[in-house]
């Protein structure tokens, strides 16, 4: 009896392709806890590369009042993200308030450290799920791709294009309108020249 000896399985082609991918755009998912008592933000340094686009998206759970373990969705929650380039006398590139989920977006315009900071508010006595208690620890989830700029591009490239859309179609109304003016001010020159008497 002849026995086949089999190669052990090499990766095929289409999870090549989903690997190579994965390394094409950086991204970097965490989760960190945030005090809402503290009026501290919770912060963290990224090395950046002149013109790097960074797009962070975030969710924050707050802790279930007697169950530490667990995280629910509170909509009274806002996050506060603010991103400074350190080496530029921390000038500050963003500074934006959201809901308890979000994306926030920002160019590197020097290469440098950024720091990134997170606070959050609204978690406090009174909330839904304290039920008149203090609130609970905020769960903050970040996940961040760093040089993404392809995707966002495209996405752009076709909001670009039905806003231009827009404005043609509203340019050439004002047109329509413009016409029909002068063809109501030429077909009935009296009325015309009552207006420009009442409108002195």
């Amino acid at each position: 009896m002849e026995t086949i000896r089999r190669r052990p399985s090499q990766l095929s082609y289409a999870s090549l392709l989903v690997l190579a991918w994965l390394c094409i755009i950086p991204a970097q998912a965490l989760y960190f806890y945030i005090d809402p008592s503290s009026s501290t933000p919770k912060c963290f340094y990224e090395e950046l590369p002149k013109d790097t686009l960074v797009v962070g998206h975030y969710t924050a759970l707050q802790a279930v009042p007697n169950s530490p373990n667990e995280f629910a969705q509170n909509p009274d929650l806002s996050v506060t993200v603010t991103v400074e380039e350190v080496f530029d006398n921390d000038h500050r590139v963003v500074n934006t308030k959201g809901s308890h989920t979000g994306k926030f977006t920002f160019s590197a315009a020097d290469a440098g450290d950024h720091r990134i900071c997170f606070s959050a508010s609204g978690a406090g006595s009174g909330g839904w799920l304290s039920g008149g208690q203090q609130g609970g620890l905020i769960k903050l989830t970040l996940d961040v791709a760093i040089g993404e700029t392809s995707a966002i591009e495209s996405a752009d490239k076709g909001k670009i294009g039905e806003l231009a859309q827009k404005v043609k179609d509203l340019n050439g109304r004002l047109l329509d309108i413009r016409r029909e003016q002068v063809f109501q001010r030429v077909l009935n020159p009296q009325s015309s020249s009552a207006y420009m008497k009442l409108a002195r």
